[in-house]
């Protein structure tokens, strides 16, 4: 396989994997939320207590990506098999024809 391939399955990997912590994430803060919130809670107040448990979810879910893919480029050589996903597009300068 080449680089692009390569890169284009770890994306879509890890995609796939963030998507079930973060079900993960959601579903055991939900969880726990139910465990301490009083059964007489009015609804508005459930309703934004599920809205911050669902920011919290894509806050914690951001910190566990971030880290594990900078223990990862620790440990490995990304781009020996990754292509680079982000370039800067130098555009050459324009030669004279004084």
């Amino acid at each position: 396989m080449n680089k692009k391939a390569n890169t284009i399955l770890f994306v879509l990997g890890a995609t796939i994997l963030n998507v079930l912590v973060m079900g993960i994430v959601f579903t055991v803060l939900l969880v726990v939320l139910s465990s301490i919130a009083p059964p007489t809670m009015s609804p508005e107040i459930g309703t934004l207590a599920v809205a911050l448990v669902f920011l919290a979810t894509i806050i914690v879910t951001y910190v566990l990506y971030h880290f594990s893919v900078k223990f990862l480029s620790k440990k490995v050589d990304l781009e020996k098999y990754f292509e680079p996903i982000f370039r800067s597009r130098k555009v050459p300068p324009r030669k004279r024809t004084d």
